[in-house]
């Protein structure tokens, strides 16, 4: 079944607002018709952050000259359950995209039914630029300077974008210098294994995205496609998401049949052996000059002639322009708000499905679940099970977002512009579990 949907165009003038944060409000204001009525204003109070925090603060150069950095922590919610959301470090970091990025968390951890709110953090700077020295300052200052608004309890951190496991490693050493006497190790995932990591973390958000594009196909909304095997596939964003999920879609029995990073694409409709590829971006910096391969730009790769588009980047990779020109029959959002609202109206009324963010891309957080529950019963899984718990939530997911899509477009009700696409249903769905839980817990005082 290739259902086709139907979403509202916004008017010219608001076409593609590269702005996450107008982004995640637009997704909303299209999910909210399809969300039953509750109580008069309850939607209305999930449209801005809980709680948004900005510090300034210097740190001494390698050089010896001081710089000024300024960083971001937002907690969208807590309605659910502590905050949860990584913290990246990256020249572009704006309040807004952090915003965007902490509202996009809370709907992913309502839609995988994990015990969270949503939270995002980041810091403005260049890590290419940047010594390990440097980047371990930055760190420190800067979970000094949140100091008690994060927590075990309260928000808790991960990877993101240029952060890695040795940046939560610092994370937890600071925090943990802060609160001496305390059993502090679950204040942060996403941590080395022996520093209470968990075995399989570095790879879920990719292996999540592999298992949500599997279970998709399984339901035969792409006509002709109904497995990974024999498909093929484009990956936009070579870093830890994008060459994992690279890796295990070929392992699958898929072609992958162009790659790109920061610096470039390559492709070969024969297939890459991903595997050497890897090897190649390791011994080079990048993937570009790879043998055997043809040199393409990111945006001739998010229109190559495939099956499945992962784009694994950074956000507003699909807008309106290119989004008429997309081959693909299927796109798995393995990165955060890579798809515009212009450009998901074009997709839709293409007939193309787009496995939303929120539900493509929540294995990181998932198992980022599983190291926080492990850290404060003092256990340690091992990976088959961990992966096999990855696995079910993942395919839980997509099944209850299936249904509810399912159901969204056969409820047909006045003042709805259309169908719903999978997008619209998951965040409806998401939404709709976080505000029963507001009501259920009544509004407090």
């Amino acid at each position: 079944m290739n259902q086709r949907t139907t979403l509202e165009a916004p008017p010219p003038a608001a076409a593609d607002e590269l702005n996450a944060f107008r982004m995640s409000q637009r997704q909303f204001e299209r999910a909210v018709e399809y969300v039953p009525k509750f109580k008069s204003g309850l939607i209305d109070c999930f449209e801005n952050p809980a709680r948004a925090i900005t510090v300034h603060f210097p740190i001494e150069m390698d050089d010896g000259s001081v710089r000024t950095f300024t960083g971001y922590r937002v907690l969208h919610s807590r309605v659910r359950g502590p905050g949860k959301g990584g913290i990246r470090f990256h020249p572009d970091v704006t309040y807004d995209e952090v915003q965007a990025l902490a509202t996009w968390m809370t709907w992913k951890c309502s839609l995988m039914d994990l015990p969270f709110g949503g939270a995002k953090g980041g810091v403005a700077c260049n890590p290419k630029q940047l010594s390990q020295n440097e980047l371990r300052r930055i760190t420190r200052r800067f979970i000094a300077e949140l100091g008690d608004n994060i927590g075990p309890h309260t928000d808790i951190p991960a990877p993101d974008v240029y952060t890695n496991a040795q940046t939560m490693a610092w994370v937890y050493d600071t925090y943990d210098a802060m609160h001496p006497g305390c059993d502090n190790l679950a204040v942060v995932t996403g941590k080395p294994l022996h520093i209470g990591g968990s075995y399989g973390r570095r790879e879920a958000t990719g292996r999540g995205c592999v298992y949500a594009t599997e279970r998709i196909l399984s339901h035969g909304i792409v006509e002709g496609l109904d497995s990974l095997k024999g498909s093929r596939i484009a990956v936009q964003g070579f870093g830890n998401a994008g060459s994992i999920a690279a890796i295990l879609y070929q392992e699958a029995g898929a072609k992958i049949v162009a790659v790109s990073d920061s610096r470039g694409g390559i492709a070969n409709d024969e297939g890459l052996d991903i595997t050497e590829v890897i090897k190649f971006k390791e011994a080079n910096g990048t993937v570009v000059g790879f043998p055997h391969s043809q040199t393409i730009s990111n945006e001739e790769l998010l229109t190559w002639d495939c099956d499945i588009l992962v784009p694994a980047a950074l956000e507003c990779q699909i807008r309106h322009e290119n989004a008429p020109d997309i081959k693909a029959r299927l796109i798995c959002e393995a990165a955060n708000g890579p798809t515009t609202p212009d450009a998901d109206v074009i997709l839709a009324e293409r007939g193309i499905h787009v496995v939303p963010d929120i539900l493509a891309n929540a294995g990181g957080v998932t198992v980022s679940y599983f190291e926080w529950v492990q850290n404060l019963e003092h256990q340690k899984w091992d990976l088959d099970k961990v992966n096999r718990k990855l696995q079910k939530r993942m395919y839980d997911s997509v099944d209850d977002v299936i249904d509810h899509w399912r159901k969204v477009n056969s409820d047909e009700r006045p003042g709805r512009n259309g169908g719903a696409d999978l997008r619209t249903a998951a965040l409806a769905l998401a939404v709709e579990r976080v505000a029963q839980v507001t009501l259920d817990r009544g509004i407090w005082p």
